[in-house]
């Protein structure tokens, strides 16, 4: 970023708005007050104070549970068993695009732009008697943190230690930045070392039972999962270790058409749900909104919580800016996720377009 007005650690998809950033930065997201209590009877997510929460981000999380040189994170779930056992959901075979279009006019976060541009039509040619032209496309873009995104485990770290200190600036793991970063792409962490990604989807319909579209700040809570996998004729035993978990919001119907609503915040999950994905354990979650969790947080004092507890701490990799519309349409809530990151290397995300498969 380079203006006062961009803050000093993007997170994905966020806005560009003509307000000042800073404040709608610091109202990101934050640990709430208390949480629910037990979720399907099987575990319980006990209260915790603002301040306790803010304290155990700065608690050493490493070395993971998959080794300290791990740096897959949660598709490490991806075993050829969870591969054979995604694909039973296979029923009729159909594919449903998750991914929009990629183009000039989508919302971004501050200044990160999508550029693309053919150098002459042709690009080259004729060759050869048969006169054989072609065209080529010169993009430019910040190629993993741009429309529908998917977050590596080298996008979000947290400071631990003084301001510049690189040595405490950790991310998943505990790699540090002075150990990662680089200017020619991340030396750990990097997008190559995310395993591809196969396994079994649940879409949640939270608009639905909430009545329509949610708003900017509104939180998903454990309730209203519960709620929408009752209205779908679900369960939580339906949800598997290594499952990916997505939630409509309705949010995304302001794509293109109120991109200035669009990015002055969202509806989302909350660190009451973070800790059900964590219990769950989870391999992703993923939404139709530009960082799946709610901004402003109720809390406006921490900074996207959810990210730096799912993915910093804990490797659970995100999609952002998706779309569940024909999904819906069709009444499909159980599906094979289909998505292998873009293998760049040393990159902290991924452009693509992930599908399900019915």
């Amino acid at each position: 970023m380079s203006n006062e007005q961009e803050p000093a650690s993007p997170a994905d998809g966020a806005p560009r708005v003509a307000t000042d950033r800073r404040s709608l930065f610091k109202a990101a997201g934050a640990v709430t007050g208390a949480v629910a209590g037990a979720v399907a009877g099987k575990f319980s997510l006990a209260p915790i104070s603002s301040a306790a929460a803010q304290e155990s981000m700065h608690q050493p999380w490493w070395p993971s549970r998959w080794g300290a040189d791990d740096e897959a994170g949660s598709t490490n779930h991806i075993t050829p068993a969870k591969v054979l056992d995604a694909i039973k959901l296979i029923q009729d075979g159909r594919i449903f695009k998750l991914g929009r279009d990629y183009e000039a006019g989508i919302p971004f976060f501050g200044a990160r732009v999508f550029a693309l541009r053919i150098p002459g039509t042709p690009t080259g040619g004729p060759f050869g008697a048969n006169k054989l032209i072609y065209h080529d496309e010169f993009l430019a873009t910040e190629i993993g943190q741009v429309g529908t995104q998917f977050d590596g485990l080298g996008h979000i770290g947290i400071q631990m230690g003084a301001d510049g200190d690189k040595n405490e600036m950790r991310y998943y793991n505990g790699f540090t930045e002075q150990e990662i970063g680089n200017a020619y792409g991340l030396t750990k962490l990097g997008t190559e070392k995310l395993k591809p990604i196969v396994t079994r989807g649940h879409l949640l319909d939270i608009a639905a039972v909430r009545g329509g579209m949610m708003d900017v700040g509104q939180e998903i809570t454990v309730q209203d999962i519960r709620d929408a996998l009752a209205r779908q004729g679900m369960s939580e035993g339906d949800i598997q270790t290594g499952d990916a978990v997505f939630f409509h919001t309705g949010w995304g119907s302001l794509w293109k058409v109120n991109n200035d609503r669009y990015n002055s915040g969202e509806p989302g999950i909350g660190m009451e749900v973070a800790r059900w994905v964590i219990e769950k354990d989870l391999a992703l979650t993923g939404g139709d909104t530009w960082a799946v969790e709610v901004v402003p947080n109720p809390d406006p004092s921490v900074a996207f919580p959810v990210h730096g507890e799912l993915q910093t701490k804990h490797g659970i990799v995100n999609h952002e800016n998706l779309i569940f519309d024909e999904l819906i349409a069709a009444g499909k809530y159980q599906f094979v996720y289909m998505f292998t990151p873009v293998p760049i290397k040393g990159a902290t995300g991924s452009i693509g377009c992930p599908i399900a498969i019915t």
